[in-house]
């Protein structure tokens, strides 16, 4: 349930906790000048063009904002942080009256939302959190830590652990540079760990972080497809070379899952004989068509959707002054504060279900998947 939020909630980065509020004011805008709903400019940031999450994301919210009359300064950032700051250092001068971003790296822009901050520009990070700044007004996010658990589930349900038939589970975390990575990862972890202590999940490369903190030394710096992919090459030639079964693989999000599974389809791994299950993030084209072919086993969907138009409530609050609906009980700290949040809810797309989750609901249709 969601409601506009006041009192705040403690939170221990970078975990969140839901709590019980016993009470809620409206939580108010926090530009501290007055905007000009007929002559507003918003500043949208998005990591890149290249990857189809980002492209649809920023595409569907720059149309939601000039459908409602405001301007928009769209920019994509080639996932080089550098590039990002600029162009929003950039819009800054420019400007523009709210910020929305989608940062590269959680940290790096602090100081130039600082510099926004201080300017009276409103900031709204978009999925994934800024850190270390006081600087950012809101978060608009999916539950990112259910969506790890909804992965580690998965897996769980499917190979029924043993530790009498041990499975041997090979795992793989997202950029280290990505806050919302650390989520997905420990999420997962809440639901594997115990069959890794057991012994009835293993991991015949070793690449088993000692706790959820250690989730970086298994990461895939830029969600880069090809470095997922060399990386589970090394994992084949060197530990399953022998004909040591694989039965499944941890893949935070679908661009790793594509590099995963064509390092699978190089060692002659088939579909029907000795493909492994593979989880993924996002229901891009390419993995839903995965899927079809069974060469990935489960996505968890985000609706982009449905986020970018929670963003741009967000943004059409802040502009004309209302109160900006947040989760009720539900913030994420960032390390300088609990910064009020919108989560949305993802959905599990398998085999079974993505004609009902993507095709009746129009973010796909029959013909965008070869059907």
């Amino acid at each position: 349930m969601n409601h506009t939020v006041g009192r705040r909630a403690v939170l221990a980065a970078p975990l969140f906790v839901s709590l019980l509020l016993s009470g809620c004011v409206a939580e108010r805008p926090t530009a501290s000048r007055k905007i000009d709903p007929s002559n507003a400019t918003v500043g949208v940031s998005m990591p890149t063009k290249y990857l189809e999450r980002w492209s649809r994301d920023g595409g569907n919210l720059d149309r939601l904002l000039k459908e409602a009359g405001f301007s928009t300064s769209l920019q994509y950032a080639d996932n080089k942080p550098d590039m990002q700051f600029s162009q929003i250092q950039n819009m800054i001068n420019q400007g523009v009256d709210v910020l929305v971003i989608a940062p590269i790296d959680g940290t790096m822009l602090a100081p130039v939302v600082d510099l926004a901050a201080e300017k009276g520009i409103p900031t709204v990070a978009y999925d994934r959190l800024i850190e270390a700044t006081e600087g950012i007004g809101y978060y608009v996010s999916f539950d990112n830590r259910t969506v790890g658990s909804y992965q580690g589930q998965y897996l769980v349900d499917t190979l029924e652990p043993d530790p009498q038939k041990p499975k041997n589970v090979e795992l793989f975390g997202g950029s280290p540079d990505d806050p919302n990575a650390a989520q997905f990862f420990g999420g997962a972890w809440d639901v594997l760990a115990e069959h890794f202590e057991s012994g009835a999940f293993t991991s015949p490369s070793g690449k088993v972080p000692a706790s959820p903190e250690g989730w970086k030394q298994i990461g895939i710096l830029g969600w880069d497809s090809a470095q997922a992919q060399s990386e589970m090459q090394t994992r084949l030639n060197s530990f399953y070379a022998d004909g040591t079964e694989l039965h499944a693989v941890l893949s935070p999000n679908d661009s790793l899952a594509l590099g995963i599974a064509q390092a699978l389809d190089a060692r002659g791994y088939k579909v029907g004989n000795n493909w492994p299950l593979l989880t993924g993030q996002d229901a891009d084209k390419a993995n839903v068509m995965n899927i079809i072919a069974g060469k990935q086993s489960m996505t968890v969907f985000k609706d982009t959707r449905k986020l970018g138009e929670r963003a741009f409530t967000m943004v059409d609050q802040i502009i004309k002054g209302a109160d900006v609906e947040v989760s009720e009980g539900k913030e994420y700290n960032n390390g300088k504060k609990d910064v009020p949040t919108y989560l949305l809810d993802p959905a599990v797309v398998t085999k079974d279900t993505y004609k009902e989750i993507l095709v009746d609901s129009e973010y796909y249709t029959e013909a965008d998947l070869g059907l």
